[in-house]
């Protein structure tokens, strides 16, 4: 009797006197998202699939696959009360250097296309890059909350945690994975600035950061090339600006209605990576500016959501889960503004997925447990108000 009350409190979200006690908006906005991401991600890898496996539906079943996966672990993520993820954040810590190390050793890791970036679990293919994005998120939450004042007052407080992150960077570097580094960096600073650093020490952060990625893409022959023909990508249409030229031809052709869903010409083996990288540009073409602007709008409400649930935890003085929800929103706002930057043509091409709606079993697992724990944030934080309502 003991262990099913411990388990109906812990799941209450799901299994308590208020069924389905969970932020309604985020949910349903994320379940859109999910249901388009697998509509999308079928529509744009059927004619690849056809081609080089012999059945179009591949792409689709281990979409859905992972999506099932995904929402399992949501719902474990729902049953596990906040405090236990500050509890454990040193070891989470570790285990995302672990991952990360292991993919780049021979026999572990896998390289595609020069990139050391998975690890092979049988037909399961794990990116560590996702799960250490979100374990260093709970990290540096734990540090505001623990080093709050330390953070605010010395600049010892503000650079210790980037003597960890650091060297995380620096592993998704060599992979290489410059998008990750960039949104993890990203987080970490936003982090740091809504947890209370001075405007002045941000902005020097801000700009050392700036100024590092600069060398990084100087010193990158193929990271410069990109950032030099995204400017002008007709240049070279069939060379360093083929990607960027089709991805535009696509929202050039999807016009304000679109083709019709399934009816895109760019996914037939004219825009690489139609599923996972463009696949913004495909829903452009195949749904038109209308349903594109739409999915944008149902990303950004997820991400400001996500922001809003980090300000009311901490108006309600729950410091952690403030700043692992702004974390977490931070993270999204970075992938997709990022991603559909890259479709449009307003920054350099980059490998980075769009949460909720490409292709790829970890970033969309990881988008799940991220849902979950924001669902969990906001519960917990109403769940303190109606008990210190009732005590009243």
């Amino acid at each position: 009797m003991i262990l099913t009350d411990v388990l109906q409190r812990s799941a209450a979200p799901l299994l308590g006197e208020r069924r389905f006690d969970m932020d309604m908006p985020l949910l349903v906005a994320a379940l859109c998202l999910l249901g388009l991401g697998v509509v999308m991600v079928t529509s744009s890898s059927m004619e690849v699939a056809a081609g080089q496996l012999g059945n179009p539906l591949f792409y689709m079943i281990r979409q859905l696959i992972y999506l099932l996966i995904g929402v399992g672990a949501l719902v474990a993520v729902l049953s596990i009360p906040v405090n236990l993820w500050q509890q454990f954040r040193f070891p989470l810590l570790f285990v995302g250097f672990g991952l990360l190390i292991a993919v780049l050793i021979p026999g572990i890791g896998r390289e595609v296309n020069g990139s050391w970036r998975w690890i092979a679990v049988g037909p399961i293919n794990i990116q560590p890059s996702e799960l250490a994005k979100l374990f260093a998120v709970v990290f540096l939450a734990g540090y505001l909350v623990q080093r709050q004042k330390e953070v605010k007052e010395k600049w010892f407080g503000f650079i210790k945690p980037f003597m960890v992150l650091g060297p995380m960077a620096w592993l998704l570097v060599i992979e290489p994975d410059f998008g990750a580094t960039v949104v993890l960096m990203g987080a970490a600073t936003g982090m740091l600035f809504l947890g209370g650093v001075g405007l002045f020490r941000f902005t020097l952060l801000f700009g050392s950061l700036g100024a590092l990625g600069g060398l990084l893409v100087a010193f990158e022959p193929y990271r410069l090339q990109r950032l030099t023909s995204f400017l002008d990508p007709w240049t070279d249409p069939f060379g360093t600006g083929y990607q960027l030229t089709q991805a535009l031809i696509a929202f050039g052709r999807g016009s304000w209605l679109g083709m019709g869903l399934g009816n895109s010409v760019q996914k037939q083996f004219y825009l690489p990576e139609a599923h996972t990288d463009f696949v913004f540009a495909v829903l452009a073409e195949e749904l038109g500016l209308i349903g594109a602007l739409a999915a944008f709008g149902l990303l950004v409400f997820v991400a400001i959501r996500s922001l809003y649930i980090g300000l009311w935890a901490e108006r309600a003085g729950r410091l952690f889960s403030a700043y692992l929800a702004y974390g977490l929103a931070i993270m999204w706002c970075g992938q997709i503004l990022i991603n559909v930057g890259v479709n449009v043509g307003l920054l350099p091409t980059k490998g980075l997925t769009l949460p909720f709606l490409s292709y790829g079993g970890s970033s969309l697992v990881v988008c799940c447990i991220s849902l979950g724990l924001l669902l969990r944030i906001d519960w917990e934080r109403r769940q303190a108000l109606r008990e210190a309502g009732n005590e009243k």
